[in-house]
């Protein structure tokens, strides 16, 4: 259950069309749950329409287990789900998951006996939106810059949230392959001489500085400060949301050159991304944060920065870029690959490492959109 403390605030529900729900095959759960929020919905049959439960602060909740379990509670035993797929901020690759960004940690095979599941599919955050991708309609996308897709390349998804995700959807069979990894903690890499003594003043901090350490709802902060030092610029702690709302009034000159560099640095992880994947099926951004950064963001040398690869500048212009405006897209996601990876794994419950995805098994996951 949710701790005392909890403000309304920090907990909206929908109202759900039981009628729909209960007109069709069994409901799912499905959820996407990052280091500060989680959003949990249920879909019925092949839909992949999630009718939205709630969105709650995962700080009102002592674990996974009890904030799944609050949603799950609150419904009709009608519609008590007993499939779910959820997607978490993590690395998914045994029965013991533990949070990025979020004190949480969980037997994925003790959370599904404790619910009372016959199937649970646990996926990456990003491995979730990159299943999303294809179901994606033209009004949930703005497209920055230039580029034509190829409709059967591998596609490229990053994006800053509270971290910094990163996946890709390959091609196979006639289907698709979400790629589960770690991205956003490479290396952090300057691009230019700036850039270097950005680096330098988060080096005295940490001896290693990840991609997220600065391109993230947690690193923006650190990126802030080290642009006021390099700037010298007036520097004064705040939040990100405070960032962003300067950067986009253009009342603080630190935190718009801070959001300036954010962007550019995006890029250059995104470009280098669209490089490594062959992502000429186009590079899509996704977190919470740069739909919110509005003009700010396309003020900055994100393109620019994407683009500029040497001899390889002219293979990235013609990839598209996109900012993802959806809703709930990694819901949509994790809505699909329960329906195609649940479909192949013929498990009871799918267990992180052990299964292939449904897209590279034989008549499963095939799309027939490639849009």
């Amino acid at each position: 259950m949710p701790t005392a403390g909890r403000s309304e605030a920090s907990h909206e529900e929908r109202p759900l069309n039981a009628s729909a729900l209960l007109a069709t095959d069994e409901p799912a759960l499905v959820a996407d749950v990052g280091g500060t929020h989680a959003r949990f919905a249920l879909v019925s049959g092949g839909s992949m329409a999630p009718q939205l439960l709630a969105k709650v602060a995962c700080a009102d909740y002592p674990g996974l287990d009890a904030a799944i379990a609050d949603q799950l509670d609150r419904l009709p035993p009608a519609l008590r789900p007993r499939r779910a797929a959820i997607a978490v901020a993590a690395v998914v690759s045994s029965d013991v998951v533990r949070l990025t960004n979020l004190d949480w940690e969980f037997s994925v095979e003790e959370l599904r006996q404790g619910l009372d599941l016959d199937e649970l599919l646990l996926l990456n955050d990003f491995e979730a939106l990159a299943w999303s991708l294809p179901q994606l309609r033209d009004d949930e996308l703005r497209r920055v810059g230039g580029g034509r897709a190829d409709p059967r390349g591998p596609r490229a998804v990053i994006g800053p949230g509270t971290g910094l995700g990163v996946s890709g959807l390959i091609p196979c069979r006639g289907g698709w392959a979400a790629i589960r990894g770690e991205g956003g903690h490479v290396s952090f890499s300057p691009a230019d001489e700036r850039e270097l003594a950005l680096l330098a003043c988060v080096w005295k901090d940490f001896p290693h500085v990840s991609a997220e350490r600065l391109v993230s709802g947690i690193g923006l902060p650190m990126l802030h400060r080290a642009v006021c030092r390099v700037d010298g610029l007036p520097y004064r702690e705040l939040p990100v949301a405070e960032i962003a709302q300067h950067a986009r009034d253009g009342t603080d000159a630190g935190c718009a050159a801070t959001i300036a560099s954010f962007g550019a640095m995006l890029g250059t992880l995104a470009g280098n991304l669209a490089l490594t994947l062959g992502a000429t099926g186009g590079v899509y951004i996704g977190g919470g944060i740069v739909p919110k950064l509005g003009a700010a963001f396309e003020r900055s040398a994100f393109r620019e920065r994407f683009e500029s690869k040497g001899r390889f500048a002219s293979h990235n212009a013609a990839i598209p870029t996109w900012v993802i405006h959806a809703e709930t897209p990694a819901l949509v996601g994790a809505a699909a690959a329960l329906r195609d990876m649940g479909a192949a794994s013929g498990r009871s419950a799918a267990q992180p490492g052990e299964r292939r995805p449904a897209a590279c098994a034989e008549g499963v996951g095939s799309r027939a959109d490639w849009r």
